[in-house]
């Protein structure tokens, strides 16, 4: 897994009817650990912010919660048979932390990482290579019960985790990745309160955000001077769009969405400092009074590859009396944030592919030398098992279909892309949205957990056979 960071891949030698990925492409897929593991309360696990947040009323669709899951926790044998059927090179998991230190701090369980040293062992005897994401929104409780996110401690404590699973895993893990979108974790945590922890605090978003990328820096510091070979983070990177592109308003509708989304995490993780337009917005929210001399050189910590999320673009513009979207960004009252147009995935999300290479195309200009990878890119949409058990989903297809070749105009434009991870291997639990939503490309029935896959999965293995695509693409309804 080295060469994802290391060394570029050569240039794609595209055939006649088809689109080639460079040699050397990893094609991969993801999960979380709260999403699929279950086992909730099994071997000394403590619990998480999602724990709390799904049980309390009104927060998760019909009550849902991780406690069982996918049934991974168990199961991973058969999820790792699936993911060899695939031809998968590589796999995205997360490490929950509480199933590490229950309490955040202090003694290690070592059951728990017992757990990943099995499914480390299991993925490596079937060829694929484990890439760790050490957090993916699971914060320990008793860390949220002394301010979570919004105490310097959080990002503190969070080195400290970070070593103890390179130390059981470090000696076969190659790729690390600190954090798991962390605009979600900030925003959508401790601005609209949608997700764990439920907070609704403009100012606690922001104190938020800079732990988070605290952590981030510190983790990276603790990993490197424990040998980890290969270190980088997973953002939600938004494609921020003008409603009107000859309008210098709606421009600047642009640059203030993309401050608050974008560059308050890009910028300092590979700049070392906050952009002075987004700490000017910030004086609206009480200013930084969280920011200490030396943080931004704390985070700017060098990195080996950069996680890139995509599933829909954002289109603003300045338009009188809009509301903007204060809850996830703070401070845009006058910008409209407009509704999606054409098709959209079972999540109301708009498809946009071509969205995907301008992003690419961007962080590869605003921030060269930095290789990328597709962390998460998929669709929700509610399939499910024929008569025949098949589960047709040309929806799904087609929307991978064209992100890849999106991924390909990029790659073609010069953008270093190592590798793509579709979102996600498995249905299964979908943060607020509980069990309504199915990402995955192997159907999962929740009552006996049988694993069926999908068409998408079958094409998926395809496109890995073979490195690319038919020039024709997709499939048609």
């Amino acid at each position: 897994m080295t060469a994802i960071a290391t060394q570029p891949a050569s240039a794609s030698q595209d055939e006649p009817g088809e689109l080639r990925f460079p040699a050397g492409f990893v094609w991969g897929a993801a999960t979380a650990a709260y999403q699929i593991e279950g086992a909730a309360n099994e071997d000394g696990r403590g619990p998480s912010i999602w724990d709390t947040f799904s049980r309390t009323p009104g927060k998760v669709y019909r009550g849902h919660t991780g406690d069982i899951a996918c049934d991974h926790y168990h199961r991973y044998r058969d999820d790792v048979a699936i993911m060899a059927d695939l031809g998968l090179a590589s796999y995205r998991f997360s490490v929950a932390w509480p199933r590490i230190q229950p309490d955040g701090t202090g003694p290690v369980n070592h059951r728990g990482l017992d757990f990943y040293d099995r499914l480390v062992d299991e993925l490596i005897s079937h060829g694929i290579d484990p890439v760790v994401t050490l957090y993916h929104w699971d914060l320990p409780q008793t860390f949220e019960d002394r301010g979570g996110w919004t105490n310097r401690e959080t990002a503190e404590a969070f080195a400290d985790y970070a070593l103890a699973v390179y130390g059981r895993l470090g000696d076969r893990v190659k790729t690390w990745t600190t954090l798991n979108e962390p605009w979600c974790s900030a925003y959508l945590g401790y601005s609209s309160g949608r997700h764990a922890p439920g907070v609704q605090d403009p100012a606690a978003a922001f104190a938020a955000v800079h732990h988070l990328n605290l952590a981030h820096g510190l983790g990276v510091a603790a990993l490197r001077s424990a040998g980890a070979q290969t270190i980088g983070i997973t953002l939600n990177p938004a494609s921020v769009l003008p409603l009107d592109e000859a309008s210098e308003a709606d421009q600047a509708a642009v640059r203030l969405v993309d401050g608050l989304h974008n560059r308050i995490f890009l910028d300092p993780i590979v700049k070392g400092e906050y952009p002075a337009d987004v700490l000017e917005h910030l004086e609206r929210f009480g200013g930084t009074p969280w920011l200490r001399d030396g943080d931004t050189a704390l985070i700017n910590q060098p990195i080996d590859v950069l996680g890139v999320n995509f599933y829909s673009p954002t289109y603003v513009g300045v338009r009188e009396g809009a509301p903007g979207n204060v809850e996830e960004y703070p401070g845009t009252e006058g910008i409209e944030f407009r509704e999606p147009v054409g098709p959209v995935t079972d999540m109301g999300w708009q498809i946009e592919p071509s969205a995907l290479t301008k992003l690419l195309t961007r962080i590869g200009r605003d921030y060269p030398g930095l290789p990328l990878l597709i962390t998460e890119n998929g669709a929700a949409y509610p399939d499910g098992p024929g008569p025949d058990e098949r589960v047709t989903d040309t929806l799904r297809v087609n929307y991978l279909d064209g992100h890849l070749r999106a991924c390909h105009d990029a790659i073609s434009n010069g953008v270093d892309l190592r590798g793509y991870f579709v979102w996600s291997l498995l249905d299964n639990f979908e943060w607020a949205e509980g069990y309504k939503k199915r990402f995955g490309i192997v159907h999962v029935d929740y009552m006996s957990q049988r694993r069926t896959p999908k068409d998408s999965a079958r094409w998926y293995r395809e496109v890995i056979r073979r490195n690319g695509l038919a020039v024709a693409g997709g499939t048609e309804e």
